[in-house]
């Protein structure tokens, strides 16, 4: 099934594997990196339970380092493409004397390396051939509660694997509390700054877009990037034909928009001053001083793990570890108040 990937070729053992990490890491996250080490040594499957903006990835570098050392197969998957894409520079930068490959929808020619990057739904290509797999955001749409996924994601491993998520399932928690498992939480973020709780306005629809753009305005003012984001693609457009006028110096993106990736990037540079977006934007961005509003967070498309994801994109930089969250809402639901309820909880660790 699917190409037939060569163990045999030769950059697969490369003379220095080692990372190159130019900051300090917290002492939380040296201690989950090296418990993260101990349990691939002992043949531990690892689930890592940390907040957004904990810093995960810097988790696994120790790991990576110690199987690229001893010339295993290390993999690298995420549900979405987008992610690989920028996983696959950081990788680069980290591991300079290793060859770093990704794979996704339309960018299969290069198959091995020694770090594969790739999607979830790629996964299938590699049977039974990671000696370290990495799975990040399995809480993250198609890989989430997608059983042909989770299927591919066992078989292609032979050796043990690692999952990643600030907000795991109730099945894969209990999966991880069987004796050959460990759950590795940490709930606070590398700069050991608290998470921002999020507000909520609870207004008839009308009143929501009037508190919009009202602040928009103070965002607009004080220079401070927002990302808004919308249940549906529908929403997103309207919003902005509403929007633009009246708080100017923002655009729109969602996964129909072909240009999508020069927008979030003319957002990156504050080119736009904010977006209204999708759930294109839930995960991946940290940008500086970002607020964030959710309109409409009582949408059913909103369970309490979108909830606390989106919010993670504030506060993440440091030096700016604070930030708005707002959940804009028609009435409270219990995914709002569950979501409130786990970042309260999560700042009291601190």
């Amino acid at each position: 099934m699917g190409e037939q990937v060569d163990e045999t070729i030769s950059f697969l053992k490369p003379e220095k594997s080692e990372a190159v990490i130019n900051y300090e890491l917290s002492n939380d996250q040296k201690r989950i990196a090296s418990l993260v080490l101990d349990n691939f040594k002992n043949h531990i499957n690892v689930l890592i339970y940390a907040v957004c903006g904990a810093g995960k990835t810097e988790l696994i570098f120790k790991v990576i380092e110690y199987a690229l050392k001893h010339s295993m197969t290390v993999g690298f998957a995420v549900p979405r493409r987008d992610v690989i894409i920028e996983l696959a520079i950081r990788f680069q930068k980290t591991f300079k004397n290793n060859v770093v490959t990704s794979v996704f929808g339309g960018n299969t020619k290069l198959l091995n390396g020694d770090i594969i990057c790739l999607t979830t739904h790629q996964l299938y290509r590699y049977p039974l051939y990671f000696d370290l797999l990495i799975l990040d955001e399995i809480d993250a749409f198609p890989y989430h509660g997608n059983e042909v996924l989770k299927a591919l994601a066992k078989r292609s491993v032979k050796g043990n694997y690692v999952l990643m998520s600030a907000t795991p399932d109730k099945g894969t928690l209990e999966e991880f509390s069987k004796p050959d498992h460990k759950i590795l939480e940490l709930f606070t973020r590398y700069h050991r700054h608290p998470l921002p709780i999020p507000k909520v306005k609870i207004y008839p629809k009308i009143f929501l877009f009037i508190c919009l753009i009202k602040q928009l305005r103070i965002y607009l003012k004080d220079n401070k990037p927002c990302l808004v984001f919308v249940p549906t693609i529908f929403m997103c457009e309207e919003l902005y034909k509403f929007a633009k006028s009246l708080a100017k110096g923002g655009y729109f993106v969602h996964s129909k928009v072909k240009e999508r990736t020069q927008i979030i990037e003319k957002f990156r540079t504050k080119k736009f001053k904010y977006l209204i977006t999708t759930a294109v934007l839930e995960r991946g961005v940290t940008l500086k001083n970002l607020q964030v509003i959710i309109f409409g967070a009582d949408d059913q498309i909103y369970n309490a793990a979108s909830l606390i994801q989106i919010s993670g994109r504030v506060g993440r930089v440091k030096g700016a570890e604070g930030g708005d969250v707002y959940y804009y809402a028609s009435k409270k639901t219990s995914y709002i108040d569950e979501a409130i309820a786990f970042t309260k909880r999560a700042n009291s660790y601190l």
